[in-house]
């Protein structure tokens, strides 16, 4: 039987703070079933839980995040500049240096507990990266690994190499949190306040520069819902998008 994963599209211009709050009560919900489990298991009871898996889209308002082992001085804006410019910045607890979130980027976070799948976080971001480059293939890019960079990158080992989507997650008990940021049709001048990932000499792309038009956020949505079911097996579950 395949796992279930509860969906959510929790919509557009949705607080970083406020989303990032609601995925650690999701892993902390889940965290709680497995303390509970193994406390069982100690006492020899087959009364056990399960714990969910969810997946959750959203677009945020201009906001650069730091992860946990990033380096700031990658954070070329000033308060003042950030003011002018309407963004934010935050210091969150995911893997990786900082990235830009914004309008008509698909943000996707995975609150997924591995232990249903395979307790191998390398192998979770293989299939994270396998998802987009399925998914951007729908419009015709080949979306390629680059060789100690996590992400999707477009043109690897040529000297115009772009990266299209990138990832950052944290991992407690084999539940995971964070996830991915896919440029879709965002405006790629915020990058230029920041060097994206903490890597100087490559570019970063989207779908609507590649293209030279826009693509509509229902349908790519759609494309990433198939192929991160594809590349998971797993079924989805909708659930509605209030939070």
């Amino acid at each position: 039987m395949k796992q279930i994963v509860e969906f959510q599209d929790l919509g557009i211009n949705r607080n970083y703070q406020e989303i990032w709050d609601y995925q650690e009560s999701l892993l902390a919900e889940n965290i709680a079933v497995k303390q509970y489990n193994r406390a069982q298991e100690k006492e020899g009871s087959s009364d056990l839980k399960k714990t969910k898996n969810h997946l959750l889209f959203v677009e945020h308002p201009h906001v650069y995040t730091l992860g946990k082992s990033g380096h700031l001085e990658n954070m070329l804006a000033s308060s003042d500049k950030l003011n002018e410019i309407n963004a934010t910045f935050v210091k969150t607890n995911r893997g990786g240096d900082i990235t830009y979130h914004g309008p008509q980027q698909l943000v996707g976070y995975p609150i997924m507990d591995l232990d249903n799948f395979k307790p191998d976080i390398h192998l979770y971001m293989r299939n994270l990266e396998e998802v987009i480059i399925k998914t951007i293939a729908e419009y015709g890019l080949k979306g390629e690994r680059s060789q100690g960079e996590t992400g999707v990158w477009l043109d690897v080992g040529r000297p115009f190499a772009r990266k299209i989507c990138a990832m950052g997650v944290k991992a407690s008990r084999w539940v995971t949190m964070h996830g991915f940021a896919l440029n879709v049709n965002t405006d790629l001048r915020y990058f230029e306040y920041i060097v994206p990932c903490g890597i100087q000499d490559k570019a970063v792309a989207s779908l609507e520069r590649e293209l030279g038009h826009q693509v509509d956020m229902n349908e790519i949505k759609e494309f990433a819902k198939k192929h991160f079911a594809e590349v998971f097996d797993i079924e989805f579950k909708l659930i509605p998008s209030e939070i």
